[in-house]
C-alpha cells in the first residue's frame, strides 16, 4: 500500500513538472517577431506606452502639460482617456530630425461626433506634430472625423500634413483619408470603406513613403485609405521633414494646444489612446499586420 502511494505521488510530481515546463514555453512568433518592441526596433524613434504617466519612453520625456486626462485599462496595460483633453510635450530631438519616410502607429477608441443632421461635428485628434506655416494643424495631425451624416460607428480617418519641402521655406500640403461611403462624384479610381470602428479600440497606422510621395492609412492591419489620393506627387520623391520648432501633442491639434483655436470643428479629443509608436522609415504591410496582431495579443 505504501509503495502504491509513493508511486502515485511520483506520478503527480512528474505531471506537475511537465505542466510547469509546458506553460513556460515561449509563444510562437508573429510575422517573425516575439513582441511589438522588436518590429523595426532600430527605426523606432518615439514610443508612448501611456501606462499611467504619459512619458515618452525613448527620450524619457514627460508631458509639459496635461489637460482633462485620466488613465484607464487599454490595449496593453493602461491607456490615456481624454475628456476634451490632451497631453502636450516639449520638443523631442529624434522627431524633429526625420528626413525621408515616416510611420505612425497607435490604438484609439473614438466615436462619430455628428449623429444627427445639423448637429455639431468635431474632429477627434489622436497625434500631432506642431510647427510650420499652418498654425491650426501644424506639420502633421492624425485624427478621426465625421464625413457628412453617417452612422454612429462610422469614422473617417485622416492624416493632414503641411511639412517642409526641400527648399526649406514652402510646405507640401495634402491629406490621406478613407472615404466611408460611395459618393456620386467617384470614378473607378476611388475606393471607400465603411470603417465601423466607432466606440471600440482600433489599430491605426499612417505611412509616408518619402521615395515615392505615397501615403496610406491602415486599420487593424488592412489598408483603408482612398486609392485615388495615395500618390501625392506623381510618384516623385518628397521627403518628409518637419518645420521646426516642433513638439508632439496627443489628443489635440497645434492651435488647440496653444489656446489659439477659434474653429468650432477643431476640438480636443473625447476618446482613448494607447501604444503610440513613431518610426523613421516606411513600415511594410507585413510589419504593420504583425504589429497589430502582437499588440492585440498584449505582446
Amino acid at each position: 500500500m505504501k509503495t502504491i502511494k509513493l508511486l502515485s505521488l511520483l506520478v503527480v510530481a512528474i505531471a506537475a513538472s511537465f505542466t510547469s515546463c509546458k506553460n513556460e514555453e515561449p509563444l510562437p512568433p508573429i510575422g517573425g517577431y516575439n513582441t511589438a518592441d522588436e518590429v523595426a526596433s532600430a527605426n523606432l524613434i518615439a514610443y508612448w506606452g501611456l501606462n499611467g504617466n504619459g512619458v515618452e519612453a525613448k527620450s524619457s520625456t514627460n508631458p509639459s502639460s496635461s489637460t482633462n486626462v485620466t488613465w484607464v485599462d487599454g490595449v496593453k496595460g493602461k491607456a490615456a482617456k481624454m475628456n476634451a483633453g490632451f497631453l502636450k510635450y516639449p520638443s523631442i530631438a529624434s522627431l524633429t530630425t526625420v528626413n525621408g519616410s515616416i510611420t505612425i502607429s497607435c490604438w484609439a477608441k473614438i466615436s462619430n461626433t455628428k449623429i444627427v443632421a445639423g448637429g455639431v461635428s468635431t474632429i477627434s485628434p489622436i497625434f500631432t506634430l506642431t510647427g510650420g506655416p499652418n498654425t491650426g494643424i501644424g506639420n502633421l495631425s492624425l485624427f478621426g472625423n465625421t464625413h457628412e451624416l453617417t452612422t454612429s460607428d462610422s469614422i473617417q480617418l485622416k492624416a493632414e500634413y503641411h511639412f517642409k519641402m526641400p527648399d526649406g521655406t514652402s510646405s507640401f500640403n495634402g491629406d490621406c483619408v478613407n472615404v466611408i461611403k460611395q459618393e456620386s462624384w467617384m470614378d473607378a479610381t476611388h475606393t471607400w470603406n465603411a470603417n465601423k470602428i466607432g466606440g471600440k479600440w482600433a489599430h491605426i497606422v499612417w505611412v509616408w513613403d518619402g521615395a515615392t510621395a505615397n501615403t496610406r492609412i491602415y486599420v487593424n492591419g488592412v489598408k483603408i485609405s482612398n486609392s485615388a489620393w495615395e500618390s501625392r506627387n506623381n510618384n516623385v520623391a518628397m521627403p518628409f521633414a518637419l518645420f521646426t520648432p516642433s513638439y508632439p501633442v496627443i489628443g489635440a491639434t497645434w492651435s488647440v494646444a496653444e489656446g489659439t483655436n477659434s474653429d468650432a470643428w477643431n476640438a480636443a479629443l473625447k476618446g482613448e489612446v494607447d501604444e503610440i509608436r513613431v518610426y523613421n522609415k516606411l513600415l511594410p504591410t507585413a510589419d504593420i499586420g504583425a504589429l497589430y496582431e502582437l499588440e492585440k495579443a498584449g505582446r
